[in-house]
């Protein structure tokens, strides 16, 4: 069926569209809709799709004659290439029963190898794993953070253990990040005892929906055996410093509910959007 800007709008409570994640509230439009139900099936990335720059082809599209509306919810499915199902559920809990039968269905019919939900709340909720969208915008100056350095300029020999601490925290996406070092924006770091212990990035910006200067998500992680010294706040900070430095206009962020780059965030005073809630059919 097609996909109604104007039954979706009313009903959707976090500013996430399928297949591009959160966006700022000001970028998504009737537009925006028309242009991710266009490109579906395609490969095709939209210009300001943040995974572009992992992949030449975007993996995940939506199945849009699967779609369920009507005025009081929305059901939107999509498929990745490697067999990953998800419905997202725009509406009321009332109506979860039904967005967990539908991603049941179509995990059968699609041959797909996972099927999970995706619903949005003000609230985390207790019986799903829960990610809090975050705001964080560069209206005024960031300062500049002492001890923080661009990996490239570290010396050879301490560059080199980021490597091993990309293993460790290989769980965080640091050892894909690894993999692609060379094709990136710069990774900020912090060192103790002559290896690096602390990287947030890649730092890299793009144009959203609208025009204005995102600052990209990043990798962000301290070996746990340097943890709760200050490390990641000056990392962050660092982060924020580069974005204010570099033209953008503002970042989203998404922090597991409760965990310590989600309590970093709330208490360096950035604007909540919601949660995204996700369960496993």
């Amino acid at each position: 069926m097609e996909l109604s800007w104007g039954l979706l709008h009313p009903v959707m409570s976090v500013p996430y569209l399928p297949t591009l994640g959160p966006l700022h509230p000001d970028a998504i439009s009737a537009g925006l809709l028309d242009a991710i139900v266009s490109v579906a099936g395609s490969g095709e990335f939209l210009p300001h799709d943040k995974d572009r720059r992992w992949s030449e082809r975007k993996d995940e599209h939506l199945l849009v004659d699967d779609v369920h509306q009507d005025r009081v919810r929305t059901l939107i499915p999509t498929l990745t290439g490697r067999g990953g199902l998800r419905v997202h559920l725009y509406g009321t809990p009332e109506h979860r029963p039904e967005a967990l039968e539908t991603a049941a269905g179509l995990a059968t019919a699609h041959r797909a190898t996972t099927a999970r939900v995706v619903w949005f709340e003000a609230d985390p909720d207790p019986v799903a794993a829960s990610t809090r969208i975050q705001l964080r915008t560069f209206d005024g100056p960031a300062p500049a953070v002492e001890g923080i350095e661009h990996l490239d300029a570290l010396p050879e020999p301490v560059r080199a253990t980021f490597g091993a601490f990309a293993d460790k925290l290989a769980d965080e996406g640091f050892a894909f990040l690894h993999s692609r070092i060379d094709s990136v924006g710069p990774v900020l770091t912090t060192v103790r005892d002559n290896r690096v212990v602390g990287a947030i990035g890649p730092m890299e910006t793009m144009p959203d929906p609208i025009g204005r200067a995102r600052l990209l998500p990043q990798y962000f992680g301290v070996l746990p055996e340097y943890r709760g010294l200050g490390l990641g706040r000056l990392l962050w900070r660092a982060a924020m410093h580069w974005g204010s430095t570099n033209g953008a206009d503002y970042q989203l962020l998404q922090t597991t509910a409760g965990g310590a780059s989600d309590r970093l965030c709330q208490a360096e005073g950035l604007t909540d959007l919601g949660f995204v809630c996700v369960m496993t059919v």
